[in-house]
C-alpha cells in the first residue's frame, strides 16, 4: 500500500487567527498582570465584531455560489481521487479501520484520511468520539495518545491499539467520526476557501488534496503557506486573475515543496492527475475522468 504521507497538525482557520492575534492578552511579567482597560476590551470588541462581519459576508456570498465539490457525487469523487493517491484504491470506505506505522516520523497514520498519533489529528479525534461515545475502545489510550503526540513513539499503545482501531472503525458511529474529522478540519475548509478564491470544481479539489497532503498549516510547507506563494506569482480569479494560470501556478508550488525535503518524492498525483485535468479543460471535474498516479490507471465512468 503506497502512501504519500502523513497529514500535519491543524491550525486555526485564518479568521480565528485573526481574531485571537487582535485580541488583547494579559501581561505576566516581573510587574505582576495588569488588569485589562476598557479601551483594550472595546478594540478586541471591535475587531472581533468585524472579523464576525466578514464572515457573514463570506458565507452570504458563498450561499450564492453552485456546490461544487460539496455536491455528494462530487464530494464522493473527491475521495476517491485522494485514495488513489493515499491508499492506491478508489474504495475509500475500506480504509476506515487502515492503521499503519508508515515509518515517516509521524508514528501510526490511520483512517480514511490518514490521521497520525504523531500530528495531534489522530488525538483530537478520539477525543471528540469520546465526548459523544465515552464507552470506546479507543478511549483508555487516551493518556498514550497524549504522551506521544508531536513524535513517532508508539509507547502505551503497542501492542493493543491497531486491534483496537480496526475494531472501532467497524462500528457505524466511529465512521461517522472520522467522516466528521475529515470534513471539519481539511474538506470544509477547503472547499469554502477555493470558493472565495472564484475556484471551480476542479479547483476546490486541488485545495482540498493539498490540505490532505501538505496539511493545514500557515507555514511555508503548510497549504496556506503555498497558497499565499502561488497568490504572490499570480492573481486568484476572485482577483481578477485567469483560473487555468492560478491552478497551474499553485500547482508548481506543491510539486516543489513535496520534492523539497525529498527529491526523489513521486509526484504523479500532481502530473498524471490533477494537472492533467487542469490541461484537458475539466474546470467542473466531470466524469468520466481517467488519470494516473504511481503508474497505475485509475477510471471512474
Amino acid at each position: 500500500m503506497k502512501r504519500a504521507g502523513c497529514i500535519l497538525l491543524a491550525v486555526a482557520p485564518v479568521a480565528t487567527v485573526a481574531v485571537f492575534l487582535f485580541t488583547p492578552s494579559h501581561d505576566d511579567g516581573k510587574s505582576g498582570s495588569h488588569g485589562t482597560s476598557s479601551s483594550q476590551h472595546s478594540d478586541g470588541d471591535a475587531e472581533a465584531a468585524k472579523a464576525a462581519a466578514e464572515k457573514k459576508a463570506d458565507d452570504d456570498a458563498i450561499a450564492d455560489l453552485p456546490p461544487g465539490l460539496a455536491a455528494p457525487a462530487k464530494k464522493d469523487l473527491a475521495q476517491q481521487i485522494v485514495a488513489s493517491a493515499e491508499n492506491s484504491t478508489l474504495d475509500w470506505r475500506g480504509q476506515y479501520g487502515y492503521i499503519e506505522d508508515i515509518k515517516d516520523g509521524q508514528g501510526y497514520t490511520a483512517g480514511i484520511i490518514g490521521f497520525c498519533t504523531g500530528t495531534h489529528d489522530l488525538l483530537t479525534l478520539v477525543e471528540r468520539y469520546t465526548k459523544t461515545h465515552p464507552d470506546n475502545g479507543l478511549a483508555r489510550y487516551l493518556p498514550a495518545l497524549r504522551k506521544v503526540d508531536g513524535t513517532d513513539s508508539h509507547e502505551g499503545l503497542d501492542p493493543g491499539f491497531t486491534a483496537a482501531w480496526k475494531k472501532e472503525a467497524s462500528d457505524p458511529a466511529f465512521r461517522a467520526a472520522e467522516n466528521s474529522e475529515r470534513d471539519r478540519v481539511y474538506f470544509d475548509p477547503a472547499v469554502r476557501l477555493a470558493k472565495l478564491d472564484g475556484l471551480g470544481t476542479l479547483g476546490q479539489f486541488i485545495y482540498y488534496d493539498a490540505m490532505v497532503l501538505h496539511g493545514p498549516g500557515t507555514g511555508p510547507s503548510g497549504f496556506y503557506g503555498l497558497r499565499e506563494k502561488a497568490m504572490r506569482e499570480a492573481d486568484t480569479p476572485a482577483q481578477g486573475g485567469k483560473e487555468k494560470a492560478y491552478l497551474d501556478i499553485f500547482l508548481d508550488v506543491r510539486r516543489t515543496a513535496m520534492k523539497a525535503k525529498k527529491p526523489d518524492r513521486d509526484t504523479t498525483r500532481i502530473d498524471t492527475a490533477q494537472r492533467q485535468f487542469l490541461y484537458d479543460g475539466n474546470l467542473t471535474l466531470k466524469t468520466p475522468l481517467v488519470w494516473k498516479v504511481y503508474g497505475e490507471t485509475y477510471r471512474v465512468p
